[in-house]
């Protein structure tokens, strides 16, 4: 524990500092990035130093010696047995369980594969390893070194000409303080992902214990079992006989092809490592922090939850041993606990919002101590998370794409809404039981034997919320009302929601008399503690909810980043009050039903794809290189005309052109319709090329091999009309605010080709 919250201090505490001296010192440099990262490896002892070690074996606390008594000589043969098999048994549980082993191997290949491989190069390819990061990395690779170029914070956007970077880019700057050391980017990308996941691994560990980490590392539906449809126990003439089995199993083991079956363009549920931890690179430190802030919040405010990933001793390894787990302290200090919240907006904001709605409902449901903590938290944040915010939304300036969309994915057309049945609610309930298979049957029991079971205890006189808790449970559905009043989904040209709204609307006196009265009489009541299961099964239905309904994002399959929280906030509780339970077949049984069909998918993604045996390539080495050369002469704050496309060398080189990749202009939510009409005149060669270029600040005009496909037809009057920079089998690079001279300069020498 102290080693995690030591590493996430560490990152975070440079990174908070790189920020605020770029401001001060408008840009980054070498001695800045010196400066940032002792500073923060100082802060990082210190957080090693204040957080307190919450060890895995806690032995049980002995009650006070029994009177002596007369045992017979069959109960002391019975006694003496027991205490040998006790001495064969410990050992065993001193290193764990296997399974915690065969998950860490899992979870070292994915990581491993992953990020080693992560980019590299391939002869004169630069390459990655994912499909799903030939987008994402270059963009990523474009924010690292446009921070590492020294240009003022915060930047402006590198992909868009009229705004500031509007992302939680908090991770990739962090990776710019490497690269100002001298760090090599390739580098300092692999190592921050195997080190994140080392951190996430101890962190999901933790939080839910070995089933945690399955659930993380082989989330799934049904739809990997899509490798069994060539399966037949039957022998080639139709016969069912033990040897017929035996070697269809055989064949099977040696023909099976696993495949990324969740990656495929029907399917909403996508993989979490693949998906999301390898591509955002905001998780590698969200996950790890937020699992951790869960931990802290767990152990601070529910000390008697008995957590999953504790080794438990034998009930009979000391005489008199206490039957209740020992208390869990709280391991991080209040300082360290209120930075890593405070400050997720820099690096992830679907999990900053996350983390906000369980430390609302931890204040709702708790005592008045919590209370008071949950209330100090929020307090201590409000500033730092508000500043974050407002650096990463274009100070305020950035528009809201927050609306209401009930059905996540499903309230819009598409494959993944999953419309093949000819019946409407049938094909609702395809979609959950296909993306999430049993994992629907499995929560609902789940959620429908807390609800009863906690229903008694609220039924209890014993029961009591404390008053200004108690009164705010009436005040959400006035809350909701006021919501449906802005939107006004009565007057929607959906006849479902027209029918939802006015149903909600009717019933909402009765909601709001019930709920007061229920209020009343818990206020009356007797003081009672909340159970942990309930606070945070409660919270992860509420983030679902939000991910479902609210759509947080222009792209709808985005909620993805807040309804997997909802999915991880509700797995130690499955284990502990369910599952581990059952008998051990039983919950074989389960986990082979829960897991296979993600394990498929795991490693059918992380092995090579017969098409692409060496992975995808993003760039050209020589082309990349020889324009790295160039733009190193330029003034780093200038930005370039170009075709948008991902893998465009000035963006891999970290500088700014008037519009990046389409897809990822419309995820961070930009019209750029009339900006990419006007982009493809100026490069089409029009007569007011120069006016466009200068409405778009464009400094230079990069005709290269992407602009010669795409842009055929121009007129290329920048040829005759402004300086050449330089050229070369790459392309060429003019400035457009120099007149062309009578002489032509001497270009820079470019790259050999090898």
């Amino acid at each position: 524990m102290k080693w995690l919250s030591a590493a996430l201090a560490f990152l975070n505490a440079s990174t908070l500092l790189s920020l605020v001296a770029g401001i001060l010192a408008h840009g980054l440099s070498r001695p800045i990035a010196t400066f940032c990262i002792v500073a923060g490896l100082l802060i990082a002892f210190l957080a090693y130093q204040a957080t307190t070690e919450v060890p895995l074996r806690v032995r049980k606390p002995k009650l006070p010696p029994a009177l002596p008594e007369t045992k017979s000589k069959r109960q002391q043969r019975r006694e003496e047995r027991a205490r040998r098999a006790l001495a064969n048994e410990t050992p065993r549980r001193r290193y764990g369980s296997i399974w915690f082993w065969v998950l860490a191997a899992c979870f070292a290949i994915f990581a491993v594969r992953s990020f080693a491989w992560l980019i590299y190069y391939d002869g004169n390819e630069v390459k990655v390893q994912s499909v799903n990061n030939l987008g994402d990395l270059s963009l990523h690779l474009t924010y690292i070194k446009h921070f590492a170029s020294g240009v003022p914070l915060w930047p402006d956007n590198p992909i868009e000409p009229f705004s500031k970077l509007r992302y939680p880019a908090g991770i990739d700057l962090f990776n710019a303080l490497l690269t100002c050391l001298g760090v090599d980017v390739n580098r300092g990308l692999v190592w921050t992902g195997l080190i994140a996941s080392i951190a996430t691994f101890y962190a999901l560990y933790r939080w839910a214990g070995t089933f945690g980490i399955a659930a993380f590392l082989f989330n799934g539906g049904v739809v990997g079992f899509r490798i069994l449809q060539t399966f037949s126990f039957r022998d080639n003439q139709g016969v069912l006989s033990l040897k017929s089995i035996a070697l269809s199993i055989f064949r099977f083991l040696q023909t099976a092809s696993f495949h990324d079956y969740q990656g495929a363009n029907n399917i909403a549920w996508k993989s979490i490592p693949l998906a999301m931890f390898v591509t955002q690179r905001g998780l590698l430190y969200a996950f790890p922090a937020a699992l951790l802030l869960l931990y802290q919040w767990r152990a601070r405010f529910f000390p008697e939850y008995d957590e999953p990933a504790r080794v438990k001793p034998p009930p009979t390894e000391e005489e008199g041993a206490a039957t209740l787990p020992a208390p869990r302290r709280a391991p991080l200090p209040l300082w360290l606990e209120v930075s890593l919240y405070a400050t997720m907006p820099l690096y992830h904001s679907h999990t900053f919002i996350a983390l906000s709605v369980v430390l609302a409902f931890l204040f709702v449901l708790g005592d008045r101590n919590v209370g008071k903590t949950t209330m100090l938290i929020a307090g201590l944040a409000l500033l730092p998370a508000t500043f974050c915010v407002w650096i990463t939304t274009d100070y305020f300036h950035a528009g809201s794409f927050i609306k209401w969309q009930p059905g996540w994915v499903q309230g819009v057309p598409g494959d993944m809404k999953m419309s093949f049945l000819p019946f409407e609610p049938l094909n609702y309930l395809a979609f959950w039981l296909i993306n999430f298979g049993f994992w629907v049957p499995l929560i609902l029991f789940f959620i429908g034997i807390t609800g009863l079971a906690f229903w008694k205890m609220f039924s209890s006189p014993d029961f009591k919320l404390p008053a200004g808790r108690a009164f705010l449970v009436p005040a959400i559905p006035v809350l909701l009302l006021a919501y449906l009043v802005k939107l006004r989904i009565w007057e929607s040209g959906s006849t479902g929601l027209r029918l939802v709204g006015w149903l909600f609307i009717l019933s909402l006196p009765f909601a709001i008399a019930v709920t007061g009265r229920w209020a009343w009489k818990q206020y009356r009541a007797p003081s009672a503690t909340m159970p942990a299961s309930l606070v945070f099964l409660l919270s992860a239905i509420a983030i679902f909810l939000l991910g479902y309904f609210v759509k947080l994002a222009p792209w709808e399959w985005d909620n993805i980043k807040i309804i997997a929280w909802a999915y991880l906030l509700v797995l130690p509780f499955l284990w502990t009050d369910l599952i581990v339970h059952w008998p051990v077949p039983l919950r074989a049984v389960v986990c082979v039903a829960l897991f296979t069909s993600g394990l498929i998918t795991l490693f059918g993604g992380l092995a090579p794809k017969k098409d692409s045996e060496t992975g995808y390539g993003i760039a050209d080495r020589y082309e990349l290189d020889s324009v790295g050369v160039i733009v190193k002469k330029l003034p780093a704050d200038a930005r370039f005309a170009g075709h948008p496309i991902w893998g465009h060398p000035i963006l891999l080189q970290g500088r700014k052109m008037v519009l990046g990749y389409p897809g990822h202009l419309w995820t961070q939510g930009f019209d750029f319709a009339d900006t990419e009409k006007k982009l493809q005149a100026l490069m089409l060669g029009a007569p007011n090329w120069k006016e466009l270029a200068r409405s778009f600040h464009a400094r230079y005009l990069f005709w290269g091999r992407n602009e010669k496909q795409n842009y055929a037809a121009s007129k290329r009057p920048w040829e005759r009309e402004a300086t050449l920079v330089a050229s070369g089998e790459w392309g060429a690079i003019y400035d457009l605010e120099t007149p062309r001279n009578q002489l032509i300069p001497t270009p820079p020498p470019s790259i050999p080709r090898q």
